[in-house]
């Protein structure tokens, strides 16, 4: 099937629906098929609020209406973040677009309780485990009525196909990590460091429990082992390749063109990544979502989070190239840690046939 038969097999699915969502993967075109159903549900004296996570994905909408001739719309349009969906009055309102309906969370319900127009909801990754509060707000409010995901778009050559490298590496026992205490600093190992933060976690409760979780996340999202086995990766790949790191420092650190937003010459760098004048690239999040990149063959996920939006965002990237090339795609994975399960969440719904676990350890 083509990209055009997919979108109107999506719009189909919703005729006669109040309230739905559609699940399709990065590259077949998510904001168009939204902009494609509200041209055919929006009257002259209607209005549209569209909600998006974030500013660049409101700025995708406008720039897809200007493009496919639908500018008329955005006269009617307004556009807000789930952050400050509640400022808004529901009545005011005869259509909902809800993108990245994912990020919907029970706050949410006192704008969604009060609102009664048509609802469409759009996710690339709708949650998967319904009794979630994501899951739960999704099925409750725009439940999911089509989907098409990445492996659909590969094998109708939508979207090129991928290979997908775990690189299991072990924990440092070098004594190159720092920690700073009220009363000083010392120096520990990647491997003790993250053994007392499971020591914490196994004896805390709560939200002890909850910050002890996430300052281990923190923690091994800093060890320097990756970042040393990143650059020797980044050394062996010839071809374009993006690199997603965890902060804006260590971005800087791994690569000599980096691109996030305390940078000033990140759109320098970014134009000359896309035009093949420079081929490695480090970034943050920025580029999860929303900036096609030609040629872009190769890539290294330094932590995966546990998170299956942000890996599949991130593999995203790399799914616009030819339909008869394969993207690489390397992740980075502690072993015998939390890490291993976080990756293999991420992966969840991937062809498990295109993913290899190898053990990559060298000497750090």
């Amino acid at each position: 099937m083509t990209r055009d038969e997919i979108q109107e097999q999506a719009l189909k699915a919703t005729d006669g629906k109040h309230r739905c969502g559609l699940g399709l993967a990065t590259g077949v075109g998510k904001t168009l098929v939204g902009l494609k159903h509200m041209e055919k549900h929006c009257t002259p004296l209607m209005n549209v609020l569209v909600v998006a996570p974030k500013k660049s994905i409101i700025t995708e909408w406008q720039s897809q209406a200007h493009k496919f001739n639908k500018d008329r719309l955005l006269s009617q349009v307004t556009f807000t973040t789930y952050l400050s969906l509640n400022k808004h009055d529901p009545r005011e309102y005869d259509l909902l677009y809800l993108d990245e309906c994912h990020s919907l969370l029970d706050s949410h319900r006192e704008f969604l309780e009060n609102y009664s127009g048509v609802i469409l909801g759009l996710s690339g990754t709708p949650p998967k485990r319904e009794y979630s509060e994501k899951g739960q707000m999704v099925s409750e409010y725009c439940p999911i009525v089509f989907s098409y995901f990445t492996d659909d778009a590969v094998g109708d050559n939508i979207l090129n196909d991928y290979k997908i490298i775990v690189h299991e590496i072990q924990l440092s026992n070098m004594k190159d990590v720092k920690v700073d205490t009220k009363n000083g600093s010392f120096m520990t190992s990647e491997r003790l460091n993250y053994q007392y933060w499971c020591n914490r976690l196994d004896g805390a409760v709560g939200k002890s429990q909850q910050m002890a979780r996430v300052l281990r996340m923190k923690a091994l999202q800093t060890y320097p082992s990756k970042e040393k086995y990143t650059k020797l990766l980044m050394e062996s790949i010839k071809s374009k390749c993006i690199i997603f790191a965890n902060t804006q420092e260590q971005a800087d650190k791994l690569c000599e063109h980096s691109y996030h937003s305390n940078n000033p010459d990140s759109n320098t760098n970014l134009k000359e990544f896309k035009n093949g004048s420079i081929s490695k690239l480090s970034c943050v999040l920025q580029l999860s979502e929303g900036v096609n990149i030609p040629d872009l063959k190769q890539g290294i996920i330094m932590h995966a989070y546990g998170n299956e939006r942000k890996a599949a965002q991130r593999i995203g990237r790399l799914l616009r190239l030819n339909p008869d090339d394969t993207a690489v795609v390397h992740i980075l994975c502690y072993m015998d840690t939390v890490d291993e399960k976080w990756v293999k969440d991420a992966l969840e719904g991937y062809d498990e046939s295109k993913i290899e676990w190898k053990n990559f350890n060298i000497k750090l």
